[in-house]
C-alpha cells in the first residue's frame, strides 16, 4: 500500500484520499480512461460529462470514499477554472475583436499583397501563425478557410499546397504555444515557468511548423491533386466594413501579450532578484493575466476604433465572443478535475515508483502518454489535461527549462494522427471537399508529422539545456 505524502499533493487539494494498491491503481486508471473514451467515442457524450463520469469511477476503482472523489474533483476543478478560465476567457475577446473588426483580413490580405508563386505556402504558414496566436484552432479554421480557398482558386495552385501550411500554422500554436487551452492547463498542473514555456514553444515550433507546412505541402498535393471546391465562399468581416484597422496595429496588437511575457522570462533570467524593482515590475506587467488584458484594451483602440465599432458595440461583442468557450472551459475545468483525482487517490505517487525503474526518458513518457490519449479520445485537450495530470508528479525534480519542456512533451504528443474521432478531422474534410482517406492521407499525416518532429526537438533540446 502507498499514501501520497502531503508535499506530494498540490498545495489546494482537499485532505488526501487513501491511495491502493499499485495493482488496483493501475487497473482503476484504465478502467477511468477507458470510461471517458468510450464515453466521448461510442455514446457520442460531451467530453465535459465524460471526464467527469471518467474522474468518479477512477475513485469508486480505486476504492477511494465517494465523497473524497468528489471533493477532489470539484477542487480540481475549481482550481483550473480559476488559473486558466480568464486568461482563455481574455484570448477569446480578443479572437473575436480581431476577426469582428477585420484587423485578420488585414493582415491575410497584407503578406498575401507581397507573396506570389514559391512563396505563397510559405505566406500562409506565417499568415497562421500569426493569426493563430489569440486564436482558437476552430476558430482559426473558420477564419482561414475563405483565404486558403481563394488563394488556391486564384493562383490555380493544389488546395494542399496552400491549405496544409495554413493548417500547420494553426495546429503547432493550438498545441505548443500559451495562452492556447492546452499549454496552459498543462502549464499550471506542472508548475511550469510561463515565460520559458513560451519562449520554448516559440523555438520549437519554428521548425516543426516549416518541415509539417510548406515541405510537407509538396507531398501531399503529390497525394492528393485537388483543387479548391466550386462552392460559395464564406463571406469574410471585413466586406461589411467600410473602414478596417492597419496592418502595423493589429501586428502590435496581436503580438503585445507574447512580447510583454517573454520580456518577464528575460528580466526574471537576467536580474534573478525578487527584490529587484525592474523584476517585479516586470513580473506584474508580463504575468498572462495583465499581458492578455493589455492587449484586449489596447484592441478597442487599435481595432474597434478603425473600424467603426461605437462603444455601444463592445458589450455585444465580448458576449458573442465569450459564448463558444463554455463548453471549452468546462472540458478543462473537468480536466483538471480528473487531474487532481489522478493526484489524491495515489496514481502520482505510483507512476513515481514505477517509472524509477524504467529506463525511458520522462519526457518520452510524457509524451507517448499523451499519444495514448489522443488516439483514444479524438481530442488534443483532454490528451494534454489528462497526460498532464498523470505525470506532473515528475516534474518535481526538475529545473525549470526541463518541466517548460515537459509541457511541450504533452503538447506534441496531443496533436499526434488526428482521425476519425477528432472534431477537426471533419472541419477539414468538409471545408476541403475531401473523402476520409484523402484526410487521412493530407490532415492526418501533417499531425503526426508535427508531433513527432516536435517531440524529437524537445528529446534533443533537454539534453543540452
Amino acid at each position: 500500500m502507498t499514501r501520497l505524502s502531503v508535499e506530494m499533493l498540490a498545495a489546494d487539494a482537499p485532505e488526501p484520499i487513501t491511495s491502493a494498491g499499485h495493482a488496483q491503481l493501475g487497473i482503476a486508471v484504465l478502467a477511468g480512461i477507458a470510461v471517458i473514451v468510450l464515453l466521448i467515442t461510442k455514446f457520442k457524450l460531451h467530453a465535459f460529462l465524460a471526464l467527469t463520469l471518467g474522474s468518479l469511477a477512477l475513485g469508486a476503482i480505486a476504492g477511494a470514499p465517494l465523497d473524497k472523489v468528489i471533493t477532489s474533483f470539484t477542487t480540481g476543478l475549481g482550481t483550473t477554472v480559476a488559473g486558466v478560465g480568464v486568461l482563455i476567457a481574455l484570448g477569446a475577446i480578443l479572437g473575436k475583436m480581431l476577426a469582428d473588426s477585420g484587423g485578420a483580413d488585414q493582415i491575410v490580405d497584407t503578406i498575401l499583397a507581397k507573396a506570389g508563386g514559391r512563396a505563397m505556402p510559405w505566406a500562409m504558414v506565417l499568415i497562421a501563425s500569426v493569426i493563430g496566436l489569440p486564436l482558437f484552432f476552430e476558430v482559426g479554421v473558420v477564419l482561414l478557410i475563405p483565404v486558403v480557398l481563394m488563394v488556391a482558386k486564384r493562383g490555380n495552385y493544389s488546395l494542399m499546397r496552400i491549405g496544409i501550411p495554413a493548417l500547420a500554422g494553426l495546429s503547432v500554436m493550438h498545441g505548443l504555444v500559451p495562452p492556447h487551452p492546452g499549454p496552459l492547463v498543462a502549464i499550471d498542473a506542472v508548475k511550469a515557468n510561463l515565460g520559458v514555456t513560451l519562449a520554448l514553444g516559440v523555438l520549437i515550433a519554428i521548425p516543426t511548423v516549416i518541415i509539417a507546412g510548406p515541405l510537407f505541402s509538396k507531398v501531399a498535393a503529390r497525394w492528393v491533386d485537388v483543387q479548391a471546391p466550386d462552392r460559395m465562399l464564406p463571406q469574410r468581416a471585413s466586406e461589411e466594413l467600410e473602414t478596417r484597422p492597419g496592418f502595423g496595429a493589429t501586428l502590435v496588437t496581436i503580438l503585445l501579450p507574447v512580447v510583454l511575457m517573454l520580456s518577464k522570462a528575460l528580466v526574471d533570467i537576467v536580474i534573478d532578484d525578487p527584490a529587484n524593482l525592474t523584476q517585479r515590475v516586470f513580473d506584474v506587467i508580463g504575468s498572462p493575466l495583465i499581458a492578455l488584458l493589455a492587449s484586449v484594451l489596447l484592441g478597442i483602440f487599435t481595432l474597434l476604433r478603425p473600424a467603426g465599432f461605437g462603444k455601444e458595440r463592445l458589450t455585444p461583442l465580448v458576449e458573442k465572443g465569450l459564448a463558444p468557450i463554455a463548453g471549452i472551459l468546462l472540458i478543462v475545468g473537468a480536466g483538471g478535475g480528473f487531474k487532481q483525482t489522478l493526484i489524491d487517490t495515489g496514481v502520482g505517487q505510483m507512476i513515481l515508483d514505477i517509472s524509477k525503474d524504467w529506463s525511458i526518458p520522462a519526457l518520452l513518457l510524457a509524451w507517448l502518454i499523451a499519444v495514448a490519449i489522443r488516439l483514444a479520445t479524438g481530442s488534443a485537450t483532454v490528451a494534454t489535461v489528462s497526460a498532464a495530470g498523470l505525470v506532473a508528479p515528475l516534474a518535481a525534480d526538475m529545473s525549470t527549462t526541463h518541466t517548460a519542456l515537459l509541457v511541450l512533451a504533452i503538447g506534441a504528443g496531443s496533436l499526434f494522427f488526428s482521425h476519425v474521432n477528432d472534431a477537426g478531422f471533419w472541419l477539414v474534410k468538409e471545408y476541403f471537399g475531401l473523402n476520409v482517406g484523402q484526410t487521412i492521407k493530407t490532415w492526418s499525416v501533417m499531425e503526426t508529422i508535427i508531433s513527432v518532429v516536435a517531440g524529437g526537438l524537445v528529446l534533443l533540446l533537454s539534453l543540452v539545456i
